[in-house]
């Protein structure tokens, strides 16, 4: 995550490493398990679904974490700061991906384009949430680092707060595309808001994590800070907000309170922050590392192959809720391991098979290349033999 190798934070590979493969193995289960199975009185069942559930808090506040630590760690403050065009060249490129891997070849051999290629999935929630956090910190560190950390704890807390009003948009005023942003009626599976509010959490622990990191004992105090805010989240937040509603009698806080999702979330990845920084030494491995390091190749080959994507021709085309429990697991198992291979051996052999690629291109079109100017005599000797042919037969 940052720069210089001596300096990296491992921790964090591993979490993003963690939710890539909680992805992995969530939606692998989650496509191809079989009806029957899903029993929500299965306490093993119920296990997976809840910690499944930790997976997109996860990945979104570690993308807010991980870009706000490399920004602020600059030192450069506004449009200088060479992160800032590095973050708009990522968002829009993990923006694009998240359009064409839902682009179907068929639709557009058809003549159209599949309906769900302007659904809004988690890429292109997660690159427009970098672009709006980068518009944040334009705006904001132009009144300093604290101004700026204290804005996006704000919006975050807001975004939570307000969750119930927004959740209900339809916005028909709006174009579909710009629409499914905003709201699931289109049938988008992530909108901006509320995901955006984890960004903006990640965001600020980043904050106060670049603050204090050289403080003496900092791992130790940031396992208690995690913990305890963790705890307060997952236990306590309901009741604090019925408290707020109790006192001030908006009517809001009682709606958040009754569906508690977002903040209880957040101390579940809280908990996980503090695991992983207990764990920092044992986690540091290179293999961890890389795949932390490679979540969007691994995301996109993962859609690929269990989805389909261009050719619609994946794993689900042929076993969707189908697997037995045992066969889920397995093939869970056997998915991650496959994909994080392939994923990190392409890399390592990265320069040789572009070069092999390259050569088998070139040896393909020297075996297929048609030669335009002999096809053209032909065909001007055909033509001249017709007209001759035509003269003929007319006299």
């Amino acid at each position: 995550m940052i720069t210089s190798p001596n300096n990296r934070l491992h921790f964090l590979d591993a979490i993003r490493a963690f939710a890539i493969i909680m992805m992995l193995q969530g939606h692998f289960v989650y496509t191809l398990l079989a009806d029957e199975y899903r029993d929500t009185n299965n306490t093993i069942f119920n296990i997976w679904e809840y910690f499944r559930g930790m997976t997109a808090p996860t990945f979104f506040t570690i993308t807010g974490f991980i870009f706000t630590f490399l920004l602020l760690k600059q030192g450069t403050i506004g449009i200088d700061n060479p992160r800032v065009l590095k973050g708009v060249k990522r968002a829009i490129k993990v923006i694009l991906w998240g359009y064409l891997l839902r682009l179907s070849l068929y639709a557009l051999y058809a003549g159209g384009v599949n309906p769900s290629f302007y659904y809004v999935d988690v890429l292109q929630c997660i690159g427009t949430s970098l672009l709006l956090l980068i518009g944040i910190y334009l705006i904001a560190s132009k009144y300093g680092v604290v101004f700026f950390q204290n804005t996006i704890l704000v919006i975050g807390t807001v975004i939570f707060l307000l969750q119930p009003m927004y959740e209900a948009c339809i916005l028909e005023f709006l174009p579909k595309t710009i629409a499914n942003y905003f709201t699931h009626t289109n049938g988008s599976i992530f909108t901006i808001f509320p995901w955006f509010g984890y960004v903006c959490f990640g965001g600020f622990m980043a904050s106060l994590f670049l603050k204090y990191l050289k403080q003496k004992d900092f791992y130790r105090y940031a396992i208690m800070v995690y913990l305890l805010a963790g705890f307060v989240l997952m236990y306590f937040s309901s009741s604090l907000l019925m408290s707020l509603h109790d006192i001030t009698s908006l009517e809001i806080f009682k709606s958040v309170a009754y569906n508690n999702f977002l903040f209880i979330r957040l101390g579940n990845v809280c908990v996980l922050f503090a695991v992983f920084i207990i764990l920092r030494n044992l986690v540091s491995h290179p293999v961890v590392t890389k795949v932390g390091g490679k979540t969007l190749s691994i995301y996109i080959l993962h859609f690929f192959i269990l989805y389909g994507s261009w050719f619609e021709f994946g794993l689900n085309r042929f076993f969707n809720r189908a697997l037995a429990p045992t066969e889920a697991l397995v093939g869970a198992l056997l998915f991650v391991i496959g994909i994080c291979a392939l994923v990190l051996c392409y890399f390592k052999y990265q320069s040789e098979l572009k070069l092999l690629l390259h050569n088998l291109l070139e040896v393909f079109y020297k075996k297929t290349s048609i030669n335009f100017s002999n096809i053209s005599a032909t065909i001007k000797d055909n033509m001249v033999r017709s007209y001759k042919k035509i003269r003929y037969n007319k006299r």
